[in-house]
């Protein structure tokens, strides 16, 4: 499946969207943790992922970003394409699209589905909307997954050739399970 630059950077940025939500990150005493829990945190995720045209940011931006998260964490529960499409159509369509084409900070010809004053919620709405969209016209809804680890909700896409991956990560879910499956059937082989 070939996926443009800027479509597999706005799949990564919406994939660590959903996955800041309460229910994808448990805190060590098993309370559910906010990745975005407060405006510092919305600036951190803006500044990591290089979100263009951020300004000052308060409480309804906030706000905003929130019921995005949670509205891509459907697209990602749906249980089939025309409830995925259905969904992404109504976050693209409340973004207020505005395809342009942008060549900004050194990267080459990309288009940019929001407009250049769109809040952040917008932003991301638009763009990480629109790589979702990709996903869908290409017939490949099945690769917006939930981690398989019992104790992990993390939201990926699959991008393996085969559609194979289970896991959000195979150096910390993956392997965690497969050591744990290993140790269990030696201490059942040693009786």
């Amino acid at each position: 499946m070939l996926i443009p630059h800027d479509t597999r950077i706005a799949l990564d940025v919406v994939v660590d969207l959903v996955n800041t939500a309460p229910e994808s990150e448990p805190e060590g005493d098993g309370a559910p943790a906010d990745g975005l829990g407060d405006i510092a945190a919305l600036h951190t995720f803006a500044a990591r992922h290089r979100v263009s045209g951020v300004g000052e940011l308060d409480e309804k931006d906030l706000r905003a970003v929130h019921d995005v998260r949670a509205r891509f964490a459907q697209v990602f529960a749906a249980p089939d394409a025309r409830t995925a499409a259905a969904l992404v159509n109504a976050l693209v369509a409340a973004a207020g699209t505005t395809p342009q084409l942008s060549d900004h900070d050194g990267y080459d010809w990309h288009v940019h589905y929001f407009s250049p004053d769109a809040s952040l919620a917008d932003h991301l709405a638009a763009d990480c909307g629109m790589a979702l969209a990709f996903i869908i016209v290409a017939g490949e809804t099945e690769r917006l997954r939930r981690c398989e680890a019992p104790d992990c909700r993390h939201a990926f896409v699959d991008l393996s050739r085969n559609r194979s991956r289970r896991y959000c990560s195979s150096r910390t879910c993956g392997n965690r399970l497969h050591v744990a499956a290993y140790r269990a059937r030696r201490r059942e082989a040693a009786g």
